[in-house]
C-alpha cells in the first residue's frame, strides 16, 4: 500500500526540541521512499473558521461517574444526507476551542462531538488525582456509551490520538466505527519512547525534572512561568510548521485552562506519572478503518522516531490503515493546517455510513 505526502505550499521549517537551552533539530531525509501530492485543491478549500465565544455557548455538561463534571459540545447539520458521529479528542494542554478551524466543516456532514478529557478545558481538574492513559480511553468509552449512544469515528491527536486507540483496542464496533490519529503520541509522556536516541540522551534530565515537580514549591513556579503567554507562544511556534495559525486566541485557549484550580496537578500528575500503554503493542489487534495524518515537521513525535516509523511502515502491515504525511507541517496538523487535513479526511470520512438512529 503506498504512503502519501502532501506538499503544503508554504516554506518547510524544521523543529526543535529544546531542552536547557539545547536544540535537537529533527531534519527528515526519508521522502524519496514516498509518492508526493503537490496540494492544489487544499489550498483554496474553506476552514470555516468558528469564534471562541460562540464554540462556548454550545458547550453542555456530562457527570462521569457521578462525580467529575466533563465538559462537552455537539454540534449537526439537521438536512445533513450522512450524520455520522465523530468525536474530537484533543491534545496535551489544549481543548475543545483548538478545534476552531475543523467544526464548521465537519459538521455540514457529521454529527459532531468534542469532548474537554478530565484535567483539560472546562471539564473538572480534581485536586490529587492520578491521570492515566487508560483513565481517558474509558472516559471515551463511557461517554460514546452514554452520551452519543451511537458508532462514532474517534478523531485524536497526540495523547488525544493514543487514547482513542486504547479505546478501540478494548471496544467493538458498536461504539467505535474508526479512527483518525493526529501525529499519535507514544505515551502520556517522553519517557515512553525509550529506544529513541534523544530520549535516552535526555532521560537523566527527564527524571530530574520529575524529581523537581514534586516538590510543590518548586512546581508551582515551573508551571507559573510555562503558562505565561511569551512562553506559550514561543512553545506553540516551535510545534506549529505554519507560524500564522499560532495567533494570540490559540495563546489563550491554551493559557486559560491553566489558570484553574486543579490544573498544575494535572500538570504534575501527566508529566510525572506512568506513559501508559504504547500504540506498537495495540494497533495489531485493531482492524477498523484507520487513518493516520502525519505532520512532517513535528519535533514532539517526528516522523524518523520510533513512533513515526512505525506508523509510516503500518499500511503495508494492515490493510485498514490509510496514512498521509503532510509536508511543512507540525504536531498539531488539525490547527496546524486544516486545508491539508479536510482534504484527506472529507472523502475517507464520506466511506462512512449514517450512524443508527439519526
Amino acid at each position: 500500500m503506498d504512503i502519501w505526502v502532501v506538499r503544503a505550499p508554504l516554506p518547510l521549517c524544521v523543529g526543535a526540541l529544546n531542552f536547557n537551552n539545547t536544540s535537537f533539530h529533527l531534519h527528515l531525509q526519508q521522502r524519496k521512499r514516498f509518492n508526493i501530492i503537490t496540494s492544489s485543491a487544499a489550498t483554496s478549500m474553506s476552514t470555516g473558521v468558528l469564534d471562541v465565544n460562540e464554540i462556548r455557548k454550545r458547550y453542555k455538561k456530562w457527570q462521569w461517574k457521578g462525580q467529575y463534571s466533563i465538559n462537552y459540545l455537539v454540534s449537526s447539520n439537521p438536512n445533513s444526507l450522512s450524520n455520522s458521529s465523530l468525536l474530537l479528542v484533543h491534545g496535551f494542554g489544549a481543548s475543545i476551542p483548538q478545534w476552531r478551524r475543523n467544526i464548521a466543516v465537519l459538521e455540514k456532514n457529521h454529527t459532531v462531538y468534542a469532548i474537554d478529557l478530565l484535567g483539560f478545558g472546562a471539564s473538572d481538574k480534581p485536586a490529587g488525582f492520578s491521570y492515566t492513559m487508560e483513565t481517558w480511553a474509558q472516559l471515551i468509552l463511557d461517554f460514546l456509551a452514554e452520551v452519543v449512544q451511537k458508532p462514532t469515528v474517534l478523531i485524536g491527536n497526540s495523547v488525544g490520538s493514543l487514547a482513542c486507540v486504547i479505546a478501540a483496542s478494548v471496544s467493538g464496533q458498536n461504539l467505535v466505527q474508526g479512527l483518525v490519529l493526529l501525529n499519535c503520541a507514544g505515551g502520556m509522556n517522553n519517557k515512553a519512547i525509550v529506544d529513541d536516541w534523544r530520549i535516552k540522551l535526555l532521560l537523566p534530565l527527564l527524571w530530574f525534572f520529575d524529581f523537581l515537580l514534586k516538590q510543590r514549591g518548586i512546581a508551582l513556579a515551573i508551571f507559573e512561568h510555562v503558562k505565561q503567554r511569551d512562553t506559550l507562544r514561543n512553545v506553540l511556534l516551535s510545534v506549529y510548521g505554519n507560524k500564522e495559525s499560532v495567533d494570540d486566541v490559540l495563546v489563550e485557549i491554551i493559557r486559560e485552562p491553566a489558570n484553574d484550580e486543579g490544573a498544575v496537578d494535572a500538570f504534575v500528575s501527566i508529566v510525572t506519572g506512568p506513559p501508559g500503554p504504547n500504540p506498537m503493542q495495540l494497533m495489531p489487534s485493531i482492524s477498523l478503518p484507520v487513518l493516520v495524518l502525519w505532520g512532517d515537521n513535528d519535533p514532539f513525535t517526528p516522523l524518523d522516531g520510533p513512533v513515526g516509523k512505525y506508523f509510516s511502515s503500518l499500511p503495508s502491515q494492515q490493510s485498514n490503515v490509510r496514512l498521509f504525511v503532510l509536508e511543512g507541517v507540525g504536531h498539531c496538523p488539525h490547527d496546524d493546517r486544516p486545508d491539508l487535513v479536510h482534504e484527506k479526511l472529507l472523502p475517507w470520512l464520506a466511506n462512512f455510513p449514517a450512524s443508527p438512529g439519526t
